[in-house]
């Protein structure tokens, strides 16, 4: 762990992400005097940087630990801007901001000086430049409503963010997608739904998300669909002045459930919602090994338009090590099986920067995905997340075991390009493999409306079952939100108040 000393309690989680930007084998730790901590490792650990938030300056302190983990010969030529720094004296650096300390400018113009710095001490500079927000297509698309020009745009995400003219241009692209097929959305009478399946057949190793082994929870699926169903039929009724525009069953795995069980649920969906003027019903088979025809069949009759089937690699070696417990072979038939049904938008979801895996492995997915053809292409950059056994596994493996680069990016955008697919959605996460991000490409007409809604927050979205985050978007640009409980028994048993917790969110 890294210790950064300051006098306040101020832009600590920027700091922490830029420092993790560049260093993402470092756990920083912010120390100041009114921190609450109680970790005697922090408290009594040597810091190894110092920050001073005066009046009229912000000075910064690299200290001998600082110096020893993160300098290398040869890599000092990098000059701060003079407008973001008054000087240098050996390892400090100066900040003399022109703004008030609460202002967002103040903000930015530490984050700039702060980025500066450590481009200065690393040699480096990062693709997405300052930014620590996960929605970068946000700023571009609010810029877009206010009657910016693209050049403004990119003039702000240049000068403000330092973010490189490649991530700029894939921006303000997406944006200009993005609104194009948001067009069609009823934004303030309207809402789109998530219905959460926390079950998985395994639990993969970079997995945070909430998901229980089906095998072990076997028993007890019913008393959630039931809990479920109740959360349904008491939702539905409070926005049924409603239109609903897009529906989307995620989790975990939805195809852990049988056939039966997703025949019910659908069902229950469609008797307790008005599915007419939806545009859009998704449902995640997601894992090979839960693919059944039955449960294509099922889906399929039930109206759902759009699924994904999701290898994450189709190296077999690293499907074992991150515990996939599917074959290559299983994706390829799993994903035959589902145009056989009908299916005619498929997504399929890829991970770069998996353990062990290389510019040449990313290549060999890329073209055994452009044999099958899918309409859809999610390409992840990966996140590291302490909840994931794979935070354990790169504690006792090193950070060098996963890696990505620009050069795997390119091999994926290039091989979405060559099927004909435009990049249409992008987010990004804490702690991703080379401060990358992830990236939506599709064809023309197959674009995932849900997962652009629920990035640019134009929309309410209701999410329901364990672990769901609802999130009111209201007329007076206020965001609010509500969730459920993540335990699954904690959510069979409380679901009483989980209802109670959306119907004051919608009501108030």
């Amino acid at each position: 762990m890294q210790i950064i000393k300051s006098n306040k309690t101020q832009f600590e989680y920027d700091i922490q992400a830029i420092l993790k930007s560049f260093y993402p084998e470092w756990e920083p730790h912010m120390l100041a005097p009114d921190s609450q901590i109680r970790d005697r490792r922090i408290l009594e650990g040597e810091p190894v940087m110092e920050l001073d938030f005066g009046e009229t300056e912000v000075t910064l302190k690299m200290l001998d630990g600082f110096a020893q983990l993160s300098r290398q010969d040869g890599l000092h030529n990098f000059k701060l801007d003079k407008t973001e720094t008054d000087g240098k004296v050996g390892n400090v650096h100066f900040w003399h901001p022109t703004e008030p300390a609460d202002t967002s400018a103040y903000k930015n113009g530490f984050k700039r000086f702060f980025y500066l710095t450590l481009c200065q001490e690393t040699g480096r500079t990062l693709p997405w430049g300052n930014l620590t927000g996960i929605r970068p297509t946000k700023i571009a698309m609010t810029m877009m409503e206010q009657g910016k020009s693209g050049e403004e745009i990119a003039a702000y995400l240049r000068e403000v963010h330092q973010v490189s003219e490649e991530k700029i241009k894939l921006a303000i692209d997406i944006a200009e997608r993005e609104q194009k097929i948001l067009s069609t959305l009823h934004y303030e009478n309207g809402y789109s739904l998530y219905v959460g399946i926390p079950f998985c057949p395994t639990t993969c190793l970079y997995c945070s998300f909430t998901s229980y082994p089906i095998v072990a929870w076997k028993k007890r699926v019913g008393e959630y669909l039931t809990a479920l169903g109740q959360e349904i039929e008491e939702t539905a009724r409070l926005v049924q002045d409603k239109i609903l525009d897009t529906v989307y069953i995620g989790g975990g795995t939805p195809t852990s459930l049988s056939a039966e069980q997703l025949k019910w649920l659908l069902k229950k969906l469609k008797e307790s919602f008005d599915f007419g003027t939806v545009q859009e019903f998704t449902v995640e088979a997601g894992r090979a090994d839960s693919i059944t025809e039955e449960k294509l069949r099922v889906l399929y009759e039930n109206g759902v338009t759009r699924i994904s089937v999701n290898p994450q690699t189709m190296k077999q070696e690293t499907l074992d090590l991150i515990g996939r417990r599917h074959t290559v072979v299983q994706v390829e038939e799993a994903f035959h099986l589902a145009r056989s049904v009908g299916f005619t938008n498929i997504n399929m979801d890829i991970i770069l920067g998996l353990p062990g895996e290389t510019a040449a492995d990313a290549a060999h997915t890329i073209e055994a995905i452009q044999e099958l053809s899918p309409d859809e292409l999610t390409v992840h950059s990966l996140a590291v997340k302490r909840a994931s056994k794979l935070g354990r596994w790169i504690e006792e493996n090193g950070a060098t075991a996963y890696n990505n680069t620009d050069e795997i990016m390119e091999i994926a955008a290039c091989g979405a390009a060559d099927m004909d697919m435009k990049p249409y959605y992008l987010y990004r996460q804490k702690n991703m493999s080379g401060n990358f991000e992830n990236v939506g490409y599709a064809r023309e007409d197959k674009y995932g409306i849900y997962n652009i809604l629920i990035n640019e927050e134009k929309q309410t979205i209701l999410a329901l079952g364990a672990g769901a985050i609802t999130k009111g978007v209201f007329p007076d640009d206020r965001i609010e939100r509500c969730e459920n409980v993540k335990d699954v028994a904690q959510y069979i048993e409380r679901i009483d108040e989980m209802i109670e917790r959306k119907r004051r969110l919608l009501q108030g």
